[in-house]
């Protein structure tokens, strides 16, 4: 599985949870936006994430 921004942003778009972590993390850990996609990505999604599979979903669509 392979990280793409745009994937992410969707799938951050459709969570609310997840938006919220990302809000969380750019504040705490005073990160850029793309910056903290990349950590909820390795953090939620991959090795059996609990948002692997809406992940992977997205590559239906």
């Amino acid at each position: 599985m392979k990280y793409t921004k745009s994937k992410m942003e969707t799938l951050v778009s459709e969570n609310p949870e997840l938006k919220k972590r990302l809000k969380t993390l750019m504040k705490d850990m005073d990160l850029e936006k793309n910056f903290a996609l990349k950590a909820l990505y390795h953090s939620e999604v991959t090795d059996n994430g609990p948002y692997q599979s809406a992940y992977q979903d997205l590559d239906l669509l």
